[in-house]
């Protein structure tokens, strides 16, 4: 007996993912999902918002397609109505996983929270390696069978540590780079490169503690909130747009050591959602602010 189509096969239809931001005005809305029924798709979330302190509209939209149908098909067809409302648009398969490059210093905790995470798929992530200026966690990385590659930095070699860097990133197709506690400052040049491609973690008690042992700096000002900052990066050292932060409350038993160990797992918290709703597409640019739509 021949059996109908269940729901279970629709379900395996191809997803993609649209987001848009544009100069806010009637028709958007309706614009983007009459394209969407034009063309044989089925919008499975949607999400919007319309910015009145900068007069932009920013879109979000989860939808199926049926019939079978490519990424190029499908931007060449939304052209128009991009052109129209003078969007600046993406389309992507949202389940294709975006590749990305972790970097990491001598402060292992967010990198190995991130591998476990993407191992486990919690991640939507392909590591495509981890670069580092020391060799501490080498072993650590080829135990997930991810290239490892140390890069050295020194005041005489920082342009050529990035020349490869950029090189990997483009030979390895990576969308993302991920500062898991990269403890170097990074070129404006290289910043430009790779603007809204790079996101960096930090704590949050700058500017009032900077420089070494900040929590011990925190703990003797008896500080009674721990928190992490995951943002973009930009020229201007750590005040890039943020997409996520985390606080946790301790008390005044609290020890320097202890507050470190807070410190370490609102980072990876932090970090973690921040890298998790870029790779969904999550996320769009308001000039310095960010639009999360988590």
């Amino acid at each position: 007996m021949n059996e109908q189509p269940s729901r279970v096969a629709a379900g395996a239809a191809d997803q993609y993912v649209l987001t848009l931001s544009c100069p806010d005005k009637q028709g958007i809305v309706h614009a983007v999902s009459s394209y969407l029924f034009m063309t044989g798709c089925n919008i499975e979330d949607s999400q919007q918002f319309g910015d009145h302190g900068t007069g932009l509209f920013f879109m979000r939209v989860h939808f199926t397609a049926e019939e079978p149908v490519t990424v190029d098909k499908l931007r060449a067809s939304f052209s128009a109505i991009g052109d129209a409302f003078h969007m600046d648009w993406q389309i992507h398969r949202a389940d294709q996983k975006m590749r990305i490059v972790l970097m990491v210093s001598k402060f292992g905790h967010c990198l190995n929270d991130l591998l476990f995470r993407a191992r486990i798929g919690a991640l939507p992530v392909e590591i495509a390696a981890v670069v580092s200026n020391h060799t501490e966690f080498e072993e650590l990385v080829g135990s997930y069978n991810i290239p490892f590659h140390h890069i050295p930095v020194t005041k005489d070699t920082k342009a050529e540590a990035e020349a490869r860097l950029l090189e990997l990133v483009r030979e390895e197709k990576v969308e993302l780079v991920v500062l898991a506690r990269y403890m170097q400052v990074l070129s404006d040049d290289l910043c430009k490169a790779l603007s809204g491609r790079i996101i960096n973690i930090h704590h949050s008690f700058l500017p009032s503690f900077k420089g070494a042992k900040p929590y011990h700096q925190a703990h003797e000002r008896g500080v009674k909130l721990i928190g992490a900052t995951a943002h973009y990066v930009t020229a201007d050292l750590d005040e890039g747009p943020i997409i996520e932060q985390e606080v946790e409350r301790v008390g005044h038993e609290v020890t320097p050591d202890q507050l470190v160990a807070v410190g370490r797992d609102v980072e990876c918290q932090a970090l973690a959602r921040a890298v998790k709703w870029h790779a969904e597409r999550r996320i769009l640019l308001n000039g310095r602010r960010t639009v999360v739509f988590a």
